[in-house]
């Protein structure tokens, strides 16, 4: 009787063997971001949020400039960062894809489930992610720091991402964007973190 031929060569072994699990759990995660995110905003949804929606940075300026100018304050639980440091953190990140994220994740993540996220906030036109989560490798933000220095930080930002005509940096998390695309991932970001604020009643 012949012998039962071997399986073995459908089953990847070796130097090859990495590269396709890795590709695989990435599939595996793609697909969980997906079902998660579908669900439940990817499971980020604090209480007492504003849902504020902007479509551009300058949008979101208008209602940064309408808090300042009143007595604006945290809607707890929503964040746990005050006004200020709010302001620096959404800075930071519009100055970054000017110059640079200091610790961007990997390409392979970019390219799969940061895009994959960045896809899904922007047809839902809002983002939903961790508001005490600072950027990877930026500065820790300062609890006791002004509130004015840190709107003239964010302003200049604004003014310069506006006026930029270069190429951009690519994301820390979401990868390679377009003007337009950052336009839309910075307006999310900041409706994202003022949805957290409201003027004092």
């Amino acid at each position: 009787m012949a012998a039962t031929p071997s399986r073995s060569s459908s089953v990847p072994t070796g130097p090859m063997a990495s590269p396709r699990r890795a590709f695989l759990r990435y599939g595996a995660g793609l697909a969980t971001v997906g079902v998660v995110a579908g669900g439940g905003y990817l499971l980020y949804r604090p209480a007492n949020d504003r849902q504020l929606v902007f479509a551009t940075v300058a949008d979101a300026m208008r209602e940064v400039e309408r808090l300042a100018s009143a007595a604006v304050g945290p809607l707890a639980p929503a964040t746990a960062w005050n006004w200020s440091q709010t302001l620096v953190h959404c800075a930071q990140s519009i100055e970054y894809s000017l110059q640079g994220f200091p610790a961007p994740k990997s390409a392979l993540f970019q390219n799969t489930l940061g895009a994959a996220a960045f896809t899904l906030f922007a047809q839902r036109g809002r983002m939903n992610h961790n508001l005490a989560e600072p950027i990877p490798g930026a500065p820790a933000l300062d609890a006791t720091a002004e509130g004015e220095p840190a709107l003239a930080r964010l302003r200049k930002a604004a003014q310069d991402f506006a006026a930029h005509t270069g190429p951009l940096q690519p994301h820390f998390a979401y990868g390679a964007l377009t003007k337009a695309q950052y336009e839309q991932a910075h307006a999310m970001h900041l409706a994202n973190h003022l949805s957290a604020f409201d003027v004092a009643g």
